[in-house]
Order: structure tokens, then sequence, then C-alpha cells
């Protein structure tokens, strides 16, 4: 039998090594970014056209490369980061492996420019698909500028794969950031198209973040900050009532490395335990200076994920200072032990009340001065009219002085008895004597008797169905109703918000949602859809597009039935409170003229039978 096992050729091999490291535009973003700070740079620019498929050039100003090292960093295993096994438990710098320029000059046409500080030339190479084309002598400035074109042109099957170009620019987007996030000392700039998108200057963290994130960031961040022989940790946490129903916006550092670990961001979310509402994160973003020899980032080509020797340590190291930066804050409730327990009795807020004042009362004006202390003393000018004013005002006060003790409170459901709960449901029988009867059970259920039993009804559930199925009409149609603002607002969003918006603006314009640019990353909102309750506008919008980018990472959607979803799950969450016994029957005979009425489109359930046989069961009758 003739031997079959032999070697690959080397272009073949780093084809199949590039699927592991090129995975998409981002990915040759990512490995160039981390290549230039590694250079020492002071100067990032990233520049790419259509979302980095056509090209992706990053320039920068850091030490370059000789002639000899510029042709050797393309081959495969080539680095000047690591020498010795040791130095793999030492690794200080971005790149190690010397795996990425070989992998993508395998999938793309790679034109390269250096020069070192100490050379008065410098060398311009070009490659095609890991096969040279040329190197010779160049003019140009002090450091490296990488060009890298056409991705994936020779094989045509990866580049098929491909995403849209908004959605393979959000992902460009995330890798400039963390970048970015990760040395604020050292200036960024991206273009897209031709277009400026960032010009981050160098400076402090906090102003990196406001710069990448919009100004509004500037009041929500609180410093962190923990110092023990094993393990540092630096940043900003955001404050719990900023934070957000998406996870994007957190941020983990080791050693300056951007990194994605769950059970450090558990750590987080424990720390803010009781200060969050329900399914909300917050915002972070964290610095972990740890020695190199403890941890493990050769896990994965990519460098995201990481190995530490010691977690239990770092997590409860993580979790203590969250919670300290918390408390300093003043963000979480604390208790303060040096003060005296023996508190004084409570002053009531105001006066006592005197019916007998109103009697008293000449006019209007001797009124007001009896009533009122010298600080809040109004002058007051009062028109002189013909006949008897004292006996006029009398008489507007007559009333008051009657009436007084005729006002009614409504009662607190949760200091109810079954007693009184009875008494409320013989009542509401009594006064809608024909038709369903209908009662609402803590603001939140609505309970209808039928002809077999009992129906619950979860009331922000069945609005959700409600309107996904409206919303869903008024996409297809292209037909949703608009209310004008009467004060527009100008909401400034993050970049990646901002071009999700603009990619999703027909969409938008369809549900009713009227805006305009009003500068960089900044709309104006003059109009929200009809039936919308017309408070915090802002808000609703922010919430939107994370509802979206939620739906995004966990269902594969289309975009109309994912912002359908997202808007309804949103708006639906307004419509809490009390109804009226009209409200609470219109919304059931809303809620079964829906095509399924018995499920949100998340699969959660509007609600539930009880037939008369196991209300009998539970007083264990027969």
């Amino acid at each position: 039998m003739p031997d079959i096992i032999h070697l690959l050729p080397e272009y073949l091999a780093n084809q199949i090594a590039a699927g592991e490291v090129v995975q998409r535009p981002a990915s040759v973003v990512k490995e160039l970014l981390e290549n230039a700070v590694d250079a020492q740079s002071t100067t990032i620019q990233l520049i790419v056209k259509e979302a980095g498929k056509q090209l992706i050039q990053v320039v920068d100003n850091g030490l370059g490369m000789s002639e000899t090292d510029a042709r050797m960093c393309f081959e495969r295993h080539a680095t000047s980061k690591i020498k010795s096994t040791e130095d793999l438990f030492r690794i200080r710098t971005m790149g190690f492996r010397g795996e990425a320029m070989a992998s993508i000059a395998a999938v793309a046409q790679v034109e390269l420019k250096t020069k070192t500080r100490a050379s008065d030339t410098g060398t311009k190479l070009v490659i095609e698909g890991s096969e040279f084309i040329s190197q010779e002598p160049v003019a140009v400035p002090d450091g490296t500028s990488v060009c890298v074109k056409n991705l994936f042109f020779n094989v045509p099957a990866r580049r098929n794969f491909l995403k849209s170009n908004p959605v393979e620019m959000r992902h460009i987007l995330d890798e400039f950031m963390h970048l970015a996030l990760a040395h604020p000392e050292i200036a960024f700039s991206l273009y897209q198209n031709e277009i400026e998108i960032f010009q981050l200057p160098p400076g402090k963290l906090s102003q990196r973040i406001v710069n990448l994130f919009g100004n509004n960031y500037r009041e929500q961040l609180a410093t962190c900050e923990e110092i023990t022989p094993f393990l540092k940790i630096k940043g900003y946490i955001g404050k719990p009532e900023f934070a957000k129903k998406s996870r994007g916006e957190q941020f983990f550092f080791v050693n300056e490395r951007y990194i994605r670990s769950s059970y450090l961001n558990h750590a987080v979310q424990t720390a803010y335990e009781g200060l969050l509402p329900k399914d909300s994160h917050p915002f972070y973003v964290l610095f972990l200076e740890i020695a190199p020899e403890s941890i493990d980032i050769n896990v994965h080509p990519t460098k995201t994920e990481i190995k530490f020797e010691d977690e239990k340590t770092v997590y409860a190291i993580l979790r203590a200072a969250i919670k300290q930066s918390l408390g300093v804050h003043n963000i979480a409730p604390s208790l303060d032990f040096e003060g005296d327990v023996n508190f004084a009795p409570l002053r009531p807020v105001a006066h006592s009340f005197d019916e007998n004042k109103f009697e008293k009362a000449a006019n209007f004006e001797n009124f007001i001065r009896e009533n009122s202390t010298p600080a809040q003393a109004i002058p007051i000018n009062p028109v002189k009219s013909k006949g008897n004013g004292h006996q006029d005002w009398q008489k507007v006060f007559e009333p008051l002085t009657q009436n007084s003790r005729e006002f009614t409170r409504e009662p607190d459901e949760h200091q109810l008895t079954e007693f009184d709960f009875l008494s409320n449901f013989s009542k509401l029988s009594n006064q809608e004597p024909s038709g369903k009867k209908a009662l609402q059970v803590h603001q939140k259920y609505i309970m209808v008797q039928v002809k077999s039993g009992i129906m619950l009804v979860d009331q922000q559930a069945a609005q959700e169905r409600i309107l996904y199925e409206q919303y869903t009409a008024s996409l297809l149609k292209n037909s949703g109703g608009s209310q004008a603002l009467l004060f527009p607002q100008a909401v400034q969003l993050s970049p990646g918000d901002y071009d999700l918006l603009q990619q999703l603006a027909g969409e938008f314009n369809a549900l009713g949602f009227v805006f305009s640019e009003f500068g960089k990353h900044t709309i104006v909102l003059n109009g929200i859809p009809a039936d919308v309750p017309a408070r915090d506008e802002k808000a609703l919008l922010e919430e939107l597009l994370e509802q979206y980018k939620n739906n995004q990472q966990e269902l594969t959607l289309s975009k109309k039935e994912n912002l359908a979803r997202a808007i309804a799950k949103r708006v639906s969450s307004r419509f809490t409170g009390k109804l009226t016994d009209l409200e609470m029957n219109a919304l059931v005979d809303k809620l079964f003229a829906c095509q399924m009425p018995n499920y949100t489109p998340s699969g959660q359930k509007t609600l539930v039978m009880m037939e008369l046989g196991q209300l009998q069961h539970f007083f264990l009758k027969n």
C-alpha cells in the first residue's frame, strides 16, 4: 500500500489557520490594532470601507520594522514577543502567537509600508494569498501602515457567509472600542467610507469613556479601586439607576487585554444585588492587574478567554471592591454605627389644620396672613368690588367647612383583609349587573368569571400580545400613526446605537417615530407612535434599541419581527396601574381578538384558566 500521509502546502496550511484567527473583518481590525499598540505607538488611525470587506487600513507612528522583519512577519509562528517557554508565563504584550499576519495574508491582498526611526527609507511589501508579489524601498513616515484589501477574495464561500455591512461594522466598532478603552493614553481615530466616526485624543479613562459613549455617561460613573498584593482593580462602574436591559456596555480588562468572563460578571451582578431593577445590567469598565504567571491567556487564538490560577480569590476581591465603591458613593444603603440610636421624635411636616380659621377669616387677604409663615407671606392686592365683599368671601369658604370630612381615600391593596376583598367584589358585581365581571388583583392581574370557572389574565403580557400584532400590521402596511411632541427632545446615542437607528430608520418611521439628525450621533425626536403614553420619550427610544439588540443576541429574526417584538415589550411595561371596569373588559376583548391570544411573542403565558372542578378541589369538595 503506498504512503498516503503528506505535509500540506504552506498556502493551504495558512488558509486553514486563517479560519481560526480571521473569522470576519473585525478579526483583522483586532489583530492590526493590537500590533500597533505593541509597537509603542502614540497615534493609531483605522480606516475601513464597506465594513472592512473592501479595505481595512491601520496606520501608526510606532517603532516600525526593518526590511528583514517586514518580510519575516508574514511567516507562520514568527513573532518578536516571546523567545522561550518561560516567556509564555510572563506575557505583557497583546500578541505573541505569530499567526495573525500570516493568516491575514493568506485570505486577502496585503500592502505593508514600514520604517524604523533610525532608517532613512522604509520598505513596501505586497502579498496576495500568501504569495509575495513585490518588495521595494519607499519614502514613508516613521511607523507602520498595513492595508488589507478584498478580504476572502480567494475563499468565496467565506465571503458569502459574511453578514450585512451594518452588522459587520458594529463588530468592528466593538473591537475598536476595546482597544481605545484599554489604552486611553493613545490617540485613536476611526474613518468609515471617508467619514470620521471617532477622533479620540489621549487623556484619562473617564474622558475616553465620555468621548466613546456620550456626555450623558459623565454623571453615572462611580470610581472603583482596590489594591491588594494579589490583585489590583481600577476603573469605573455605573450607578444602578442607569442600568440597562442589555449587557453590551460591560468591559473587563486583565493586564490591559479585553476578556469575556461570565464568572467575573456574576461577581459584579452579585455586588449590585438588591440595587438593580429586574433583568437589568450595570455599566462597568474594570481593569484587573495580576501577575502574568498566575493566568493563562493561551486558551483560544482570539485571546478573549482566560484562565485564573485562583479564580475564587479574584471573584471575592472584585465583588468586595464593587460593594465598597457603591457604599463610598452613597449608592448602597449603609448603617452608621457611630450615630446616636436614640432617635428624636418626628416632627409633623405641616401645622395642624384648624377648621375654625375659615370662619374667622374676614377676607382672603387676612386668611393668607393667618395661615402663612413670614417667609411664605404673599403680597396680595385684592380687587375692590361694590357691595359687601366680606359676605361674598365667607360664602366661598362655607362648602369647605361643611365638607372637609367627606373626602375618601382609595384603600391600600396590601392592607385589605379577605372580608374587604369580598365586599369590594360584591360592590363590583352590584355596579355592573350585565356583561363580564372583572376584578383587578394587585394592579397586575385581571380575574374574569367565565362559564367553566375563572380566567386569570396577566395584564402586561396581554398588552404585549395586543401591541405586537398591532405593530406587526403597521410595519407591513407602513401606516403607523404618530403623535407630535410638544417639546422635541434631543437624544445623544452611542455610535453603535446611532448606526443601528440609521439602519432601522424606515421601520421606525413606519411605527410612528419621527426624528431627524442633529449633530454627531445625535437626533431630535419630534414624534412617537400614537398609542404610546407620552412620557420620557428619550428613555423609550433607548430601551427600544436595547431590546432590539437583546433579541438579536438570543434569536435569529427579521428586522420587522425583531422591532415589533422589541417595541411591544417596552411599551407594554408602561401600561401598568389601576384599570377601570371598562378598560379591563376592553383589554380582554382585544386579547381574544388576537391571532394567538394565549402567549406573548416570546412564549410567556398571557392567561390561565381555572375550571370549576379545580376550584372545588381546593376546598376538598367532591
